[in-house]
């Protein structure tokens, strides 16, 4: 029997103690008037009141000593001493205390402020209560918490062991709600668009699939809302934008979950270079709401996000970085391009993938400052508008930070033929074997032929923007329940 079941069994043991003394040990109320923290800010004001206080918590510590026991009880906000004196209390009161409670369980201390001869602020208790009775100790009853596997699965428990852990989510919500913040003071307006599709459109990957029973017909989660977001312009809402949780079926590394959260917005009237203008304004709100600066160190580098940021052309950055003229150069010689770097790929892959491939391996890798990377090849945008005198490319962007890739944005294409034949070439290459190609969407042709004014999108990673600003290493750092591989019995054994 391992230490946590004998735990277990000695925790069940002290439940059925406090029944038997007409306690319920899971009762369904309690009272609160003040957090910790503000106990711990305000305790010089409660010091010579003599009204007592109380204060519901987790106990994270226990130090007994004769008859008396001192606890740290911690909620959301902090933490305080309390202190625990037989001669203080009903002598039966504190020696069920002594008996029934353990590290982790919620009670409820009442009693009054003092401070002790080393100046910590602490509660003499004249009452307890029990609020929630734990049955399994906490991580750090024995080693603490550190497997990263045990961490990710049981988040509940990292996020009690491991402060730090919380920190990276305010700072995610803090980030939420910034953005939020930014985008409604520039008139865009929050909206929700359907997750089941029917096809799933917006971005190149490949979806997840699932079957409705009374529809009798398969459907998709959404890879992207951009294309239900450009029916609404379509339909006269001039800036929207989204909050969408996203999913792929791709694979799990440190930059991908197959379930991500990522905004999208659009604005009628704009283009891709007043979008870029409005991205800076975003990004170094964020990071100064989050840092007080905009110079941070994240990832082992410095990084100044003080706009205005760089610009290059996609051919330039693969041209420095690679040597190689993709306007010039051939598939082989792209493959080629790859194999000297050691970049493993399908021989099969098309141009657009060939030019990804090698972007992402030596311009994404070596930027670090902010640099909107402008001008793509048309065979890597198919929902992005040409460029004014030369078709090749499209007005889109990606902004690069840290070795990152922070968001996606084009001039939306709005000529409802051109997006045919976009779709079309799509449609090709997925006949050809590829399976993250996108699909001809027939029912946004139409809504495009109705007419969509002049547009600019953006989608920014959310994920990946907590990640780079909270210095995490991972994306499972800043996913509260990431996913993972289901435990079978077998790997539980």
């Amino acid at each position: 029997m391992s230490r946590i079941d004998e735990e277990y069994l000695i925790r069940i043991k002290k439940l059925d103690q406090l029944r038997q003394a007409g306690i319920d040990p899971y009762p369904p109320r309690t009272s609160r008037r003040q957090s910790i923290d503000y106990i711990v800010r305000s305790f010089d004001q409660f010091l010579g009141t003599g009204k007592p206080l109380t204060i519901p918590g987790r106990i994270k510590s226990i130090r007994a000593h004769g008859g008396s026991t001192f606890v740290t009880i911690t909620d959301d906000s902090g933490s305080i001493q309390g202190y625990l004196k037989k001669d203080t209390m009903n002598a039966g009161q504190y020696d069920l205390f002594s008996t029934t409670v353990d590290i982790g369980d919620f009670i409820s201390l009442t009693g009054t402020p003092f401070t002790t001869k080393r100046g910590e602020k602490t509660i003499l208790a004249t009452d307890y209560s029990m609020l929630s009775k734990s049955l399994l100790p906490l991580p750090e009853k024995w080693h603490g918490l550190s497997d990263v596997e045990i961490r990710y699965r049981k988040r509940y428990l990292d996020l009690i062991s491991n402060e730090g852990i919380k920190d990276i989510f305010r700072k995610r919500a803090l980030l939420i709600k910034t953005l939020r913040s930014v985008v409604e003071a520039e008139g865009f307006m929050e909206v929700d668009t359907p997750v089941l599709q029917s096809i799933p459109g917006g971005a190149t990957a490949r979806p997840f699939i699932t079957h409705h029973n009374a529809l009798d017909a398969d459907l998709y989660l959404r890879i992207a809302p951009e294309l239900y977001l450009k029916r609404l312009i379509v339909g006269g809402f001039e800036k929207v934008y989204e909050i969408a949780r996203c999913f792929r079926n791709e694979g799990i590394d440190r930059d991908h979950n197959p379930e991500f959260t990522q905004i999208e917005m659009y604005a009628a009237y704009w283009d891709y270079a007043q979008m870029m203008k409005f991205t800076e304004t975003i990004i170094t709100s964020i990071v100064q709401a989050l840092h007080g600066t905009l110079t941070i160190t994240t990832h082992n580098q410095e990084i100044n996000f003080t706009a205005p940021y760089h610009i290059t052309k996609f051919r330039d950055a693969i041209k420095h970085n690679a040597k190689v003229d993709i306007d010039t150069a051939s598939d082989d010689d792209l493959r080629k391009a790859l194999t000297a770097r050691a970049v493993s790929f399908d021989p099969k892959s098309n141009r657009a993938k060939l030019m990804d491939e090698l972007f992402k391996e030596t311009v994404r890798k070596n930027t670090i400052d902010p640099t909107f990377i402008i001008e793509y090849p048309i065979e890597l945008s198919p929902l992005a508008k040409k460029c004014s005198g030369n078709e090749r490319y499209v007005e889109r962007f990606q902004l690069l930070a840290g070795r990152t890739e922070l968001c996606n944005a084009f001039t939306e294409l709005n000529d409802p033929i051109d997006q045919r034949a976009r779709f079309a070439n799509q449609e090709e290459m997925r006949a050809a074997g590829d399976d993250e190609a996108q699909r001809i969407d027939e029912d946004f042709i139409e809504a495009l032929s109705h007419g969509m004014p002049p547009t600019a999108g953006i989608g920014i990673g959310i994920d990946r923007l907590v990640a780079l600003l909270t210095d995490s290493q991972n994306l499972k750092e800043v996913i509260l329940f990431p996913t993972l591989k289901p435990v079978t019995d077998h790997d539980a054994d």
